[in-house]
């Protein structure tokens, strides 16, 4: 191996450490704790190492949430694949899309979170764009063809909104409603909606 290759090799080891590192401690101690610094210090790293692989903390950031969107998409796909009907494939994406809310909060809470642009990440992140086709082609396929296109845009939103908003409750209110409860009225939820798409 010669030195150009090796210096390859040693730099995309380095900036797989800072990724693994940075994963760390978010997982420790949530997306606030989060800094540079904190990352140069776990791995013994001077804080110029992390900025040369990294421009800001803004661009680690922006790498877990690609990888969120690639793992949410990957789940969302395998979900639908499971079932033949429009209604089910929506059921089941929904649960997919509540199991991992719940499995991957860390990754939900950034891809998600207030805050975020997402006209531009949209642009960068082809699997977001992908997860939005996808749920909107099952609401095309259940509403019919023949409905105009910003009446698909309405349900696409009103389903996201449903979905967002009962995953919002049970994780920052985990003590009023059981995650059991919570999941029923995800269910009683999506089946209304499907039923509305439907008339």
């Amino acid at each position: 191996m010669g030195i150009a290759e090796r210096r390859i090799r040693q730099k995309v080891e380095v900036k797989t450490t800072i990724l693994a590192t940075a994963w760390q401690l978010v997982r420790a101690e949530g997306w606030q704790s989060l800094s540079i610094r904190r990352i140069a210090d776990a791995i013994e790293y001077s804080v110029p190492v992390i900025y040369d692989h990294f421009e800001n903390k803004e661009a680690i950031l922006f790498e877990f949430t690609k990888q969120g969107f690639v793992l949410l998409c990957s789940k969302l796909e395998k979900a639908k694949e499971k079932y033949d009907t429009p209604a089910e494939q929506l059921t089941a994406i929904a649960d997919a899309y509540w199991n991992f809310a719940f499995k991957n909060k860390e990754y939900f809470q950034l891809m998600f979170g207030i805050g975020m642009a997402c006209c531009e990440f949209e642009k960068s992140i082809p699997e977001m764009l992908k997860v939005r086709k996808l749920v909107m082609e099952i609401i095309g396929d259940i509403v019919g063809k023949n409905k105009p296109a910003d009446n698909l845009c309405l349900k696409y939103h009103t389903f996201w909104s449903i979905l967002h908003g009962l995953i919002s409750i049970k994780l920052t209110r985990k003590w009023d409603v059981s995650y059991e409860l919570n999941k029923l009225v995800l269910h009683d939820a999506i089946s209304g909606f499907i039923k509305n798409l439907k008339n």
